[in-house]
């Protein structure tokens, strides 16, 4: 098989244009080459489960905490808006200082810690490591 300078210029040319994703991949149409296209910005169906039980558990620990104690590490590990934040803010939004969030941040942490949901976390977070 000789391959010529005008033929090399053809497959080059073939192979700069785009292709679309939902172009069938062969003569049945059944198939497309996007159902072969891994998307690798997004979870995976496994790991969005993961995050969506994990966020289940941490709900129902949360929810056994005094409401302020819970306000407090929502606010702290960016629960609530996705931004962590100082012990200056959280002091600020409910009004005491921030040695007193860290105290009641430290007491709403052991309470986790004495529950039966820290187990629950807990063998939750080692499954991901």
């Amino acid at each position: 098989m000789e391959t010529t300078p005008d033929k090399i210029s053809v497959l080059l040319e073939i192979s700069r244009r785009p292709i679309s994703l939902e172009a069938p991949t062969d003569e049945d149409e059944e198939t497309e080459i996007g159902d072969f296209v891994q998307d690798t910005r997004g979870l995976s169906p496994a790991e969005a489960t993961d995050r969506e039980m994990l966020r289940h558990h941490l709900t129902e620990a949360l929810n056994r905490l005094p409401e302020r104690e819970a306000h407090i590490l929502r606010l702290r590990y960016g629960l609530e808006d996705g931004e962590m934040h100082t012990l200056e803010e959280v002091g600020k939004a409910i009004g005491v200082t921030r040695e007193r969030v860290r105290q009641l941040e430290a007491q709403a942490l052991n309470r986790l810690r004495r529950s039966s949901s820290h187990h629950i976390l807990k063998d939750f977070l080692i499954d991901q490591e």
